[in-house]
C-alpha cells in the first residue's frame, strides 16, 4: 500500500495565488505531501537538476504554459530530452483552452488539465493529479 509520504511534487506555476490553491488542495488530499514550487521553467530546471545531482527526483511535476522566462512548451521539452528527468511524469494544469496548446502536449504524451475556478474543483484535480505521481522506492 502507498504512504501518502510517498509523494513529492515540484508545482511550477507564475501565479502566486494558483500555487498556494493548488498546494492548499494537494495537502488536504494528502497531508504529508512534500512540495516545492517554482516560478517559472528556468526555476524549475535549476532545482530539477539539483534534485537529480542528489538522486532525489519528484514523483510529479504539475506544469503551467503561460510563464515568464521560460514557458511550460520550453520546459516541458527540456524535461524530455534529459534521460533522467524524462522519467518523471509531467502534467500541465494551466487557464490555456487553446486546441494548439492541448495538440502540443498531446503529441508529447503528457496529460492536460485545465485549471479550475473554484476550491472543491480543485480537490477534484487534487486526486487526479496524484494519480499521474509515481511513488518513490524504499532507498
Amino acid at each position: 500500500m502507498t504512504a501518502i509520504n510517498d509523494y513529492f511534487i515540484l508545482c511550477v506555476d507564475d501565479d502566486s495565488e494558483d500555487l498556494e490553491m493548488l498546494q492548499e488542495a494537494l495537502e488536504e488530499v494528502a497531508p504529508h505531501i512534500s512540495i516545492l514550487k517554482a516560478g517559472d521553467g528556468e526555476e524549475a530546471l535549476l532545482l530539477l537538476q539539483e534534485m537529480k545531482e542528489i538522486s532525489r527526483l519528484p514523483s510529479l511535476v504539475v506544469l503551467d504554459i503561460n510563464m515568464p522566462k521560460m514557458d511550460g512548451k520550453q520546459t516541458l521539452v527540456f524535461i524530455q530530452s534529459d534521460n533522467v528527468l524524462a522519467t518523471v511524469p509531467v502534467v500541465i494544469l494551466s487557464t490555456s483552452n487553446s486546441e494548439m496548446d492541448k495538440q502540443f502536449f498531446s503529441h508529447k504524451k503528457v496529460e492536460f488539465i485545465t485549471k479550475p475556478i473554484v476550491f472543491d474543483r480543485i480537490m477534484e484535480v487534487a486526486h487526479r493529479l496524484l494519480s499521474f505521481a509515481k511513488v518513490k522506492t524504499p532507498s
